[in-house]
């Protein structure tokens, strides 16, 4: 079964599920796309508009959004069949699995992420790149002036989680939630502050000081350590071109539609059945322009699957539940 992930470095979340893949052991193939659209590997290829990097393949389906990816490597790739896991047990008890992805996707990726932008310097990032974030926008530009005034209240509230984050780990515990070893919620939370001190985002040097939080930054050192252990005497992951990875993925068997299966009452909740044309979009910004059209052919509580066609084939994508929303096609036209 082939995992093919499509990434790009500066990208927080793509080194997110490349340590995600690198802790549990699986061996995958990467393309490399562009920080900026056009990126006609993803949208032309295989017919996803959805403008969110990473996505992964596995086999033929399509996985949207580092939420979802991560549920379906450990749910494809269990520990049950000699994988590592990021829903390790508690020292002494069970997992915490619901409350370590609620934690990560409504604390880390939504909160810390969202502070983290904040202190983005934007007056000193290349035209393009602004030109591009400016389209995901609701109002179209990106306010400067907003931005540098606002980076102190940023850094200001950053600190105060910071604060919560050491209140957690001041009994000593090795991990976040106080597992086996590290969890998806260490894997992200690590992966975005270490994205700001590379960055060198304004203020995260003296955010990150030892002696106000000690704990913090020993919890860092410990996992940056962790990852570079698990590093050591891995092979290069192989880059493909878009037009192999496309090949691969549209000649693979994809998982049957009964695995996710199809829930009539929440079908019913949002006024869908099965086959209907639908478009998927997420809920924050660029909700109005980046959705991703398609035949819905799965539903339960966690995640939507289209059929979607791009000029090399049929696959299936695979969005989140939480996050996102659709809408029928017939609505789009109206």
């Amino acid at each position: 079964m082939s995992v093919i992930i499509y990434r790009y470095d500066t990208s927080p979340f793509s080194i997110k599920i490349d340590n995600v893949l690198l802790l549990k052991n699986i061996q995958h193939e990467k393309v490399n796309v562009a920080n900026i659209l056009p990126r006609p590997e993803i949208t032309d290829l295989l017919g996803v508009t959805h403008r969110r990097i990473p996505i992964l393949a596995i086999g033929n389906d399509i996985y949207c959004d580092t939420s979802l990816i991560a549920s379906a490597l450990e749910r494809r790739f269990p520990a049950a069949k000699g994988y590592g896991t990021i829903f390790p047990k508690k020292l002494g008890g069970g997992a915490d699995t619901g409350l370590i992805k609620a934690f990560t996707l409504n604390w880390i990726d939504t909160i810390v992420f969202g502070l983290g932008v904040r202190l983005v310097p934007w007056d000193s990032l290349p035209p393009a790149f602004l030109e591009d974030r400016k389209g995901i926008m609701p109002s179209g530009a990106i306010d400067m002036e907003a931005a540098n005034a606002g980076r102190g209240n940023a850094l200001s509230a950053l600190s105060s989680n910071l604060a919560l984050l050491e209140e957690q780990l001041t009994d000593g515990r090795e991990w976040l939630f106080e597992t086996e070893r590290p969890s998806l919620a260490d894997i992200t939370l690590h992966v975005l502050l270490g994205w700001m001190k590379q960055r060198n985002l304004p203020g995260v040097d003296s955010l990150l000081d030892a002696n106000t939080f000690p704990q913090v930054v020993q919890w860092l050192a410990r996992m940056t350590q962790h990852v570079d252990t698990h590093k050591q005497g891995k092979p290069a992951v192989l880059e493909l071109k878009g037009e192999e990875a496309a090949k691969h993925i549209v000649a693979a068997d994809f998982e049957p539609y009964s695995v996710v299966g199809f829930d009539e009452r929440e079908a019913e909740r949002l006024k869908l059945k099965a086959g209907d044309e639908v478009s998927i979009t997420r809920d924050d910004y660029g909700a109005h322009i980046w959705g991703t059209a398609g035949k819905l052919v799965a539903l339960n509580k966690e995640e939507f699957v289209l059929e979607t066609k791009g000029s090399a084939g049929l696959i299936r994508c695979h969005f989140p539940r939480l996050g996102y929303s659709v809408k029928l096609g017939s609505q789009l036209k109206a």
